[in-house]
């Protein structure tokens, strides 16, 4: 079992976003008490960061911080509790590598992380006898109906990783494959999110259709740990107009 403790958080009430990075709440055992909280998940979050939503915050004693608290789960609409927390599939992910835990890539061994290639830089650098695979996380916090979403907001970089992807696989010079991390459990597929970012959703049928491995795995969160759950299908999006 892969899992990552989440330290102690302390229970508040989400009240704001003041800009993309931070958020106020008020918490929950000082009722009087409102303070600002770092927000490392730069997407939109609208489902989730409702006025009155529970949240639960870490505390740094860091003096150099521009927040003493960070924002770490949020209690969705479903009472799901979702991580907010953007680093923390990587995370996740390298730990389950190092020890071939992922059932679709158990052949495959981890070389390094922040592998660089031209322009990009890849999440993971897999290697089988003499085939190279590269790798690529990224973070699902947006459900709607038990299908996960990616992105919650329109991701250029995310789409050029797709692209580059599937021209290096195209050209045969790596395998590759992008592993969509469900932060919360409420979700049984796994797609792009064409309303909100066609021209990735694009980018993913284009990336499947040349060879581009596209697996998903969903997360147990709790108020003290996430834990990597089971495979979820990851599902070609529907065509918008």
């Amino acid at each position: 079992m892969i899992s990552l403790p989440l330290g102690d958080l302390v229970e508040a009430a989400f009240l704001q976003r003041l800009n993309r990075f931070v958020i106020q709440c008020r918490l929950e055992h000082k009722p009087n008490a409102v303070v600002e909280a770092h927000l490392a998940d730069p997407g939109r979050l609208r489902e989730l960061l409702v006025p009155g939503s529970r949240v639960w915050l870490s505390r740094s004693d860091n003096p150099r911080r521009k927040t003493a608290w960070s924002a770490v789960l949020v209690e969705a609409e479903n009472q799901s509790v979702v991580s907010l927390v953007s680093t923390l599939p990587n995370k996740l992910i390298e730990t389950a590598l190092k020890q071939q835990a992922i059932s679709e890539l158990a052949s495959w061994t981890l070389v390094r992380s922040e592998y660089p290639v031209e322009r990009h830089r890849f999440d993971f650098l897999l290697k089988r006898d003499q085939e190279l695979l590269l790798l690529e996380v990224k973070s699902v916090t947006l459900v709607e109906n038990g299908l996960g979403l990616f992105p919650d907001a329109v991701t250029l970089r995310g789409r050029n990783h797709l692209e580059m992807l599937t021209e290096l696989t195209i050209t045969g010079q790596y395998q590759a494959a992008v592993l969509f991390v469900l932060q919360r459990s409420d979700a049984e597929q796994i797609t792009a999110a064409a309303h909100i970012d066609p021209k990735f959703a694009q980018a993913m049928i284009a990336a499947r259709n040349a060879g581009v491995q596209l697996l998903g795995r969903r997360c147990s969160v709790t108020v003290d740990r996430i834990t990597l759950g089971s495979s979820v299908p990851v599902v070609n999006p529907i065509a918008t107009a």
